[in-house]
């Protein structure tokens, strides 16, 4: 009975490895989006080349000024979409696999890519999905043309919701920091008398 259970239980420990299918599609996404992105721009640069021509007339000119921006905020949006795939490629890693040891090995990394536990992978991705909701209002924003004044009421309602969300992100940052920190210095007076009544008495 003893053999079945630790083979049982081996099955379900290594069953964690399946998480690699969702690790390497992630990652590979993340590579597509920004391959795809990079080419947009290299597009946008070209289209930007014309707006200095003298041939082209001020319509024109302020068409490719208008779909410029616009293009420059859905690249942004594609970049933060990459960067959301790339953190939940390492963080799954981390959480299921193993320690990425390269990461945790230098202090940039450190404060990006190494994922404790699940909450840490949690907030890596809200903040970033938060950017991308930011972008795709002001995405909307650029595009929006204001003909009453109910259109000018929302979107200064999005303004202020955007401004609201980032102070609750910035808060919610701010409390986690500091409980860690509280938890740490509550912790160093219990390893220093763990280690003092450790010492054998002469």
């Amino acid at each position: 009975m003893r053999i079945i259970a630790r083979v049982f239980e081996s099955l379900l420990w290594n069953s964690r490895f399946v998480v690699l299918f969702a690790v390497v599609a992630s990652m590979i996404a993340a590579f597509a989006v920004f391959f795809i992105v990079t080419i947009d721009v290299i597009g946008i640069a070209e289209h930007a080349l014309h707006y200095g021509s003298a041939s082209v007339s001020a319509d024109e000119r302020a068409e490719i000024r208008a779909l410029t921006l616009t293009h420059v905020v859905e690249v942004v949006d594609g970049y933060l979409l990459a960067t959301v795939l790339l953190i939940f490629s390492l963080g799954l890693y981390e959480l299921f696999v193993s320690d990425i040891d390269l990461a945790r090995g230098q202090e940039m990394a450190s404060k990006i890519l190494v994922i404790e536990s699940l909450d840490d992978l949690k907030n890596r991705l809200a903040k970033v999905i938060l950017m991308i909701l930011i972008v795709r209002i002001f995405e909307q924003a650029v595009r929006l043309k204001i003909a009453t004044t109910t259109d000018l009421i929302l979107l200064s309602g999005a303004a202020a919701l955007i401004g609201l969300a980032l102070f609750l992100s910035h808060q919610s940052e701010s409390h986690g920091s500091e409980n860690s920190h509280d938890s740490r210095a509550r912790a160093a007076p219990t390893a220093g008398s763990a280690g003092s009544s450790s010492q054998p008495d002469h």
